[in-house]
């Protein structure tokens, strides 16, 4: 069933049916979550994280290489941001 599913996407990828998302460094993660109304980011432990209304995101610690997708695409889960309004800002 997963394999389907992977084919699937890697298809409406190929086809622009789905945005395709790209690695980013952590400054523009920031910025972006702000234009979709996430404060902070705040310190916490071990991690920052923002905030917006019930939502609470945790962000990768400050490191030399970009965020990697799928780590994007987990935190715009979280979100509840869909990649196509990621892309356009």
């Amino acid at each position: 069933m997963a394999v389907i599913l992977l084919r699937m996407w890697k298809f409406q990828q190929r086809k622009g049916l789905m945005p395709s998302l790209k690695p980013c460094k952590r400054q523009v993660l920031i910025k972006k979550l702000k234009g979709f109304g996430f404060k902070g980011p705040y310190p916490g432990g071990k991690h920052s994280w923002m905030e917006k209304e019930n939502i609470r995101l945790i962000i990768p610690n400050p490191h030399k290489g970009d965020i990697d997708v799928g780590l994007v695409r987990r935190i715009l889960k979280q979100a509840n941001i869909h990649p196509e309004e990621w892309s356009k800002i």
